[in-house]
């Protein structure tokens, strides 16, 4: 992994960092796993825009990904490592024994060539999914299911890890990468290894187009709009603010909205860090 600073020829390069794609293998994607991806623009079926700051970007098709890893014990080899725009963490392209092909988000040291598996019985090695009752202690996982089967939700950007912490009774103890420690149910699977990409946060934009080649439309600052359209708007010249909060009121920067009643309550442990 590694990162490349451009030569300043434009204002927009002068301070640009870009990915280095030193594991990407490949430019074409699998065309058997590839599906259309419509974009909404911020619209809902009424055409009526519900979510500001959305809207145009290049044109996208999506990768069909395999969250569930649920072909097990069939081992597949890796053929490819690739990019997909659709996420941060690079992807990777299985070949099963039986012939058939599907994704994966790649983990980081994923080789091409490299055998991986899913299932109770497969070993703990980079790449290889099993549940977290097999999975031995302190190991570094990704790509975590909460509920048995659902498929993974946790852990799935790019450079993101959590950790298997302890084990008792049908309950796994897994320290998030938020920092929270939660219990998820054992039956649950994961990956063994940190997301790849790693150095996508030290990228640098360099300048504003790029934001909307991604789809995103420019901010307007609460504090310049006017009193009824912010409660942070209005006032004589450059007023302040007043206090940070949202377009609806709600308090920002520390301000918790997670229901003291919500019934997934009991299975953290410890909060995550402010």
């Amino acid at each position: 992994m590694s990162v490349r600073k451009l030569k300043p020829v434009t204002p927009g390069q002068r301070f640009r960092v870009v990915n280095g794609f030193d594991a990407i293998t490949t430019d074409k994607p699998e065309k058997s796993l590839l599906a259309p991806l419509k974009k909404s623009g911020g619209r809902n079926s009424q055409g009526k825009m519900t979510m500001r700051q959305k809207g145009g970007g290049h044109k996208r098709r999506y990768r069909i990904i395999d969250f569930k890893r649920d072909k097990q014990e069939v081992a597949a080899t890796v053929e490819s490592i690739q990019y997909d725009p659709n996420r941060t963490g690079f992807i990777a392209l299985l070949k099963y024994e039986d012939g058939e092909k599907r994704y994966i988000v790649a983990q980081n040291g994923l080789q091409v060539g490299q055998k991986v598996s899913s299932g109770a019985n497969a070993t703990p090695e980079i790449g290889n999914a099993l549940p977290l009752s097999e999975i031995p202690l302190g190991t570094i996982i990704s790509c975590i299911e909460l509920r048995p089967g659902q498929g993974a939700v946790m852990a799935r950007s790019a450079g993101t890890f959590a950790q298997l912490m302890a084990k008792e009774g049908k309950f796994a103890t897994v320290k998030m990468p938020s920092g929270e420690t939660r219990l998820i149910l054992s039956a649950c699977m994961a990956t063994i290894g940190a997301i790849s990409n790693s150095d996508h946060q030290l990228l640098v934009s360099g300048k504003a187009g790029r934001s909307r080649w991604l789809g995103r439309r420019p901010r307007t600052r609460p504090v310049a709009m006017n009193p009824v359209d912010h409660p942070m708007g209005g006032g004589e010249g450059r007023a302040s603010g007043g206090h940070p909060r949202s377009r609806n009121g709600i308090p920002a920067k520390g301000y918790r909205t997670r229901s003291k009643t919500k019934n997934t309550n009991r299975y953290i442990l410890e909060r995550r860090k402010k």
